[in-house]
């Protein structure tokens, strides 16, 4: 009885310790420490449209080769060529397949020496992964404008000018699975089971050493000067995804550490977004704002300058132009040179922005722009031939 009496004691301690550990966890588990919200049913929704290789968030819908043809034409062709074969801006998507390929599973020209170029066809495994693309990143200049029943016809025209289904053939989430045991390079991809488990024994018995370590990384190589800046600011022409962006490319390399360079490179990313500082500047009054932002002596109006930014960064203009460089199209300064003083010149830089086209500043064609508004072309146009007032290099 004095054993039972001295082991009570020790379990209910025991348990009431336990009992205060999960709750704790509980607590810390809910704790959200005071940083952001919980996100949305909707918000989660729009970033969960991932395909994967079985099919899983395929949404429903269908298209035919003829409709993926006219979309084609309107949205594609302008970067990718009418067959998807041209590699005048991005690496060609259709050829260099065949028929043995659709049989075997293997793309045989991956193999030879003397293929000059990989196109996607040749290279992608699973036609989840082109879907995905699609959906997710094209067209170029309107990511994720493209609804599910235009993205399964023009991913069936693709798949019919790589000769992988008939011309009458029609794409659906109910088909797709066929066209898979097509797909010309489906048997050409290794899968790694060390990457994906994690249940059993690492792929990799190395050793961490941690003694006589080298306190100084020594940069072997690293691209030269002359090369740094040759498509412009790079920074400026990703994407925003996060607040650091990059360091300009348009000035001399960093020197000294990461660590130490960190606020001059957000400082430096940030200033890539103009029409934010100009939001934020205070507009401008009196004679300046009556001279309506005009280049000169006067201060341009910021609440323009702010639109019409925003606009162009919304549209991804700033992807391609700067206001006094050169980037992959030109300049918006070089614009206002040609164009300023003949007669025409706004209604014909407007039908170019809506229409899209190439040949005038060099092979690399510019998209359209169906969906801009007219007032806002008009409005970015108009910034343009009139000097682009406040605007500032990204």
């Amino acid at each position: 009885m004095s054993m039972l009496n001295d082991r009570r004691p020790r379990a209910m301690t025991w348990a009431a310790g336990l009992l205060c550990l999960a709750v704790s966890l509980s607590a810390r588990a809910q704790d959200d420490f005071g940083l952001g919200r919980a996100a949305t049913a909707n918000e989660v929704q729009a970033w969960n449209i991932d395909v994967r290789p079985d099919f899983k968030g395929l949404p429903r819908g269908s298209g035919t080769v003829d409709h993926g043809s006219e979309i084609w034409e309107s949205k594609c062709a302008t970067c990718h060529g009418s067959f998807a074969e041209s590699n005048s801006v991005f690496t060609a998507i259709v050829g260099g397949t065949t028929e043995d390929d659709v049989k075997t599973g293997h793309v045989a020209s991956l193999l030879s020496k003397t293929q000059p170029v990989r196109t996607t066809f040749m290279k992608v495994d699973t036609i989840s992964t082109l879907w995905d693309y699609i959906h997710r990143a094209m067209p170029w200049n309107a990511p994720k404008s493209l609804k599910p029943d235009d993205v399964y016809a023009v991913l069936a025209y693709l798949l019919n000018l790589a000769d992988i289904v008939p011309s009458d053939f029609t794409l659906s989430d109910k088909t797709i699975a066929q066209v898979q045991a097509k797909m010309p390079n489906r048997n050409g991809m290794v899968f790694w089971t060390g990457l994906w488990r994690v249940d059993g024994k690492p792929d990799t018995h190395n050793t961490a050493c941690m003694h006589d370590c080298n306190p100084h990384v020594a940069v072997s190589s690293s691209l030269p000067g002359y090369a740094r800046n040759l498509n412009g600011d790079l920074a400026a022409q990703m994407r925003i995804v996060g607040p650091v962006r990059g360091v300009d490319t348009l000035k001399p390399a960093l020197t000294g550490k990461a660590d130490d360079n960190a606020a001059l490179v957000e400082a430096q990313a940030r200033a890539t977004l103009p029409f934010l500082a100009a939001a934020a500047a205070p507009p401008a009054t009196g004679a300046a704002a009556a001279a309506g932002g005009a280049k000169g002596d006067s201060a341009p109006d910021a609440a323009v300058v702010a639109k019409v930014t925003a606009l162009m960064k919304a549209n991804a203009c700033l992807s391609c132009h700067a206001v006094d460089t050169r980037r992959v199209g030109p300049s918006f300064h070089d614009i206002a040179k040609r164009y300023k003083d003949k007669a025409g010149s706004l209604d014909k830089l407007m039908k170019k922005v809506r229409d899209g086209g190439s040949g005038v500043w060099g092979p690399i064609p510019m998209p359209p722009h169906p969906s801009l508004d007219q007032a806002d072309i008009q409005s970015m146009v108009q910034w343009i031939l009139d000097g682009a007032p406040g605007g500032k290099d990204q």
